[in-house]
């Protein structure tokens, strides 16, 4: 029984330890100016193939070799828009959480403008012309006439019982 208990802790400490043997990226700068150039590109950069994340976020192989080339492009001297730029040539606007708008974005702000336009006209169409229609449909008027008259035969039958009920 010992060397059950022995065996759970020795698997218990090696799944537990699993953590420490991460990787910790250290990216060592000649200048505090240099690695907050590094820290801003890396959070402004998005990683091509996570969805929505930046550089600094992403333990991918695409973003580790994004965070290396702008580790030495800084390294380097550039400035930061031009780290951008040619993350830009290389990996299209795609990367870049903040593009600049041109004939191909503004489509993304001009397009949800008109959806919420167009919803906002439909809406007040829609309900203009429900406030506003008649039942024109003689059927229809009709088995409303009928209702009417059957529930105007149930209030009579109603008061008559009660009628009745007070004269005994």
């Amino acid at each position: 029984m010992k060397e059950f208990f022995k065996f759970v802790i020795f698997i218990t400490s090696v799944f537990a330890s699993a953590n420490l043997l991460a990787v910790e990226e250290n990216y060592p700068f000649e200048s505090e100016a240099k690695r907050a150039d590094f820290e801003a590109l890396v959070q402004e950069l998005r990683c091509p193939k996570c969805q929505n994340q930046n550089v600094a976020d992403s333990n991918s192989l695409v973003a580790i070799d994004l965070k290396n080339k702008t580790y030495q492009l800084v390294q380097e001297g550039k400035t930061k828009q031009e780290v951008v730029d040619y993350m830009v040539q290389r990996y299209t606007q795609f990367v870049h959480y903040d593009p600049p708008v041109n004939h191909v974005t503004i489509w993304l702000w001009i397009i949800p403008g008109f959806i919420c336009i167009f919803l906002v006209l439909f809406v007040l169409k829609r309900n203009r012309t429900e406030s506003g229609s008649q039942i024109t449909d003689p059927h229809i008027r009709e088995a409303e006439a009928i209702f009417a008259e059957l529930e105007k035969q149930s209030q009579l039958k109603a008061n008559s019982n009660t009628t009745q009920e007070v004269d005994k």
